[in-house]
């Protein structure tokens, strides 16, 4: 039986361990109890975190079927299939599908950088080719390609099986505008971590989250507490995250994350290039981070 989908909650965009230039499966099993631990909702393998533009097709269908499994219905699992090549997409998500995967996440389509029509035949031809419920990527910042409101309302009218946004254009305002037209028919989901709870504040549901890798009870709380109606309380905790946010980023992601999951003891010191390992001086300023949040102890 298919899960229900809830976009209430956090889901952590996960990074992918590497040992000696291969998957790490023994860290990835590391990482996924540590977040069923945490009580996430769900995980996000093969994502921006999960260095997707360097795994081959190969390895990203083992990695979400490796995580699925040891999953085991604990959790939503939305695999990342989207590329800039419909076809693969439309191949990497059925391959989701035969997985076990819950949903669907599908970046728009980066370097082509095609037109709002464009973007909104590619989400079409990947709806109409696949069966998975499709969680939609918006991150020009990294793709050149920005999903217009427009588009969104096309896409929500055309795709009743798309059926959330990971919002992370890092603006707010756009979370306003397509909660306004489109109400609860599609679930937002900040793709900022430092702008959750604006984005719950204008109608959103949830994150996906980097910061969730390395503290998702943390995470988790401040979307639950929001959702209990507790504005003071989410305030109070997602203000409390935000210098853990700010440090996750010092340098270009997964870099920093995989620095403080690497302190913490759950995968090696191991990017794909062309990222390299952060410097020394990123290093110590997540490890202090993570030692002033109460996650790591001193030494």
């Amino acid at each position: 039986m298919a899960r229900a989908l809830s976009f209430d909650g956090a889901f952590t965009a996960l990074a992918t361990p590497f040992r000696d230039g291969a998957i790490d499966f023994a860290s990835v099993d590391r990482l996924i109890d540590y977040q069923i631990a945490g009580g996430i909702s769900g995980v996000v393998p093969v994502g921006t975190t999960g260095e997707s533009p360097v795994l081959d097709s190969d390895e990203a269908k083992a990695l979400i079927a490796h995580v699925v499994k040891r999953v085991a219905g604990r959790a939503t699992v939305i695999a990342g299939t989207g590329s800039n090549d419909t076809k693969k997409t439309i191949e990497a998500t059925r391959a989701a599908k035969a997985a076990g995967a819950d949903a669907a996440m599908v970046v728009m389509p980066y370097y082509n950088r095609p037109t709002q029509g464009g973007l909104v035949a590619h989400v079409r031809a990947v709806h109409d080719g696949t069966e998975l419920p499709i969680v939609l990527y918006n991150v020009p910042i990294r793709t050149s390609s920005d999903l217009g409101l427009e588009a969104i309302v096309e896409i929500a009218k055309h795709c009743p099986r798309v059926v959330a946004l990971k919002e992370a254009t890092g603006n707010v305002l756009r979370t306003q505008s397509v909660v306004h037209a489109l109400g609860d028919r599609i679930a937002v989901l900040s793709g900022d971590d430092a702008l959750t709870l604006g984005i719950l504040a204008c109608g959103g549901r949830g994150v996906i989250s980097v910061t969730s890798n390395v503290a998702p009870a943390r995470v988790e709380a401040v979307v639950k507490t929001f959702h209990q109606g507790d504005l003071a309380g989410a305030r109070a905790k997602h203000f409390a995250l935000l210098p853990l946010h700010e440090v996750m980023f010092v340098e270009s992601n997964p870099g920093p994350v995989k620095a403080a999951l690497e302190q913490l003891g759950i995968l090696g010191p191991e990017v794909r290039l062309p990222l390299v390992w952060p410097s020394a001086a990123s290093v110590t300023k997540v490890r202090d981070e993570l030692i002033r949040q109460g996650l790591l102890g001193a030494r």
